[in-house]
């Protein structure tokens, strides 16, 4: 085995040390011990080869990492296959890369790494210096998805051990992409639903209102056109995590010309935002919901003049975020109703608009706060009857270090 694999294999097992409290030194300015360097080393090569790893088994992810796994085994050569063959190879000896198929049906089959040595590895081709390698399999949620192989002119025991672990790490790697890949298709199967779930009670009455300026106010009805192809433009563009609140207050802001157009001076809102967190990163399409449903109690419920006010300030560590209404209001118990997606029945104090729409737009936005920062920042109902509805939600200003917390931890 060689030197550098040999300073690998203590550097894998040191990781664990490495991560522990360690004691004090006598001498903190001292030079690390070759322990210490393999240990560094090799966690420097593992983070390189990461990026690669997160974006799944495929042909260019894993040509990105051979080169980093085998700086990381200190062998001859490095090969990444998956369940239709080989993806990448880096090294010496690619008379060798034929033969790797073969090797991995038997490890995918068997679920077990295999050793070949000898005649059985043996190419035929002068000057190969290749005698030994080892191919063991690499696993995402116990199935089998491909095999990691390391050749080198002497594969002992203790190299292959350290090239079992590697390839558990690179399962691990792989089934973090797989949560990735899992979450980022919730989330736009979620975005769908909340897409398909904007009002088409909205959609009605904002072309009525347009419709109704085509022959009064025709610069006006081409105007208020422009908006709302700019809103839903925003409202169904591609679905991603997030947004700045300054695109949220944007989308806000065409919705709410939109309705001011059909109720008039019904319709007075009041928007107060810090600037300073205007930058701040929220959840995507999280503010709008909240402002339709105050409209909708706050002026459409009513039947006369009411106000809808706005207000995001800065809280330090986080951003909060009230909505607020002077419409009808409603007992408590339809709060949590709300919240969790259903709709009061029709004759009870704090109906909803006749669309029976209202509830579900609350719903979608407090589950997607509570998945993305944790069950203390969803939204709080505040209402009574005949005293209107404040909604009100907290943004922590480091949702990205959030999200990297959580992976970490799962």
């Amino acid at each position: 085995m060689s030197t550098t694999g040999w300073m690998l294999l203590c550097a894998f097992s040191a990781i664990l040390g490495f991560l522990l409290p360690r004691p004090r030194r006598e001498h903190p300015d001292r030079s690390g011990t070759p322990t210490d360097e393999a240990t560094f080393l090799a966690l420097h090569i593992a983070a390189m080869a990461a990026p690669s790893l997160r974006a799944g088994l495929t042909r260019e992810s894993a040509g990105k990492a051979a080169r980093h796994l085998r700086a990381l085994l200190g062998t001859g050569a490095v090969a990444v296959a998956d369940t239709g063959g080989l993806l990448a190879w880096d090294g010496a000896a690619g008379c060798h890369r034929d033969h790797l198929p073969e090797y991995a049906r038997g490890v995918l089959a068997s679920a077990g790494p295999r050793v070949v040595a000898g005649e059985t590895l043996s190419c035929g081709t002068p000057g190969c210096v290749i005698r030994s390698g080892v191919v063991v399999p690499l696993t995402v949620d116990g199935r089998v998805v491909g095999a990691l192989a390391a050749y080198d002119t002497v594969m002992g025991a203790a190299l292959a051990r350290t090239v079992t672990e590697v390839a558990r790490w690179v399962s691990g790697q792989l089934e973090l992409a797989e949560v990735a890949s899992s979450r980022r298709r919730t989330m736009e199967a979620e975005m769908r639903v909340l897409r398909a779930q904007m009002s088409p009670h909205f959609v009605y009455n904002a072309l009525t209102t347009i419709a109704s300026f085509v022959r009064t106010d025709p610069d006006r009805a081409r105007e208020l056109l422009v908006e709302f192809a700019d809103f839903n433009r925003y409202a169904l563009r591609r679905a991603r995590d997030f947004a700045t609140l300054a695109e949220e207050l944007h989308c806000v802001d065409r919705y709410l010309l939109l309705e001011r157009a059909r109720f008039g001076d019904r319709l007075h809102v009041t928007l107060k935002i810090a600037p300073e967190v205007l930058s701040l990163s929220v959840p995507f399409l999280c503010l709008q919901p909240l402002v339709e449903n105050a409209v909708k109690h706050g002026v459409a419920a009513a039947g006369q003049r009411g106000e809808v006010r706005v207000v995001v300030s800065d809280a330090g560590p986080e951003a909060h975020i009230s909505v607020e209404d002077d419409g009808l209001g409603m007992p408590p118990e339809r709060t949590r109703l709300l919240l969790d997606g259903g709709f009061p029945r029709e004759g009870s104090q704090g109906d909803l608009p006749e669309d029976g729409e209202g509830g579900i737009g609350l719903a979608g936005v407090d589950v997607r706060f509570r998945q993305m920062y944790g069950e203390d920042y969803g939204l709080v109902v505040e209402s009574a009857p005949n005293a209107g509805t404040t909604v009100r939600l907290r943004v922590p200003k480091l949702p990205a270090l959030i999200a990297i917390c959580s992976q970490t931890i799962t």
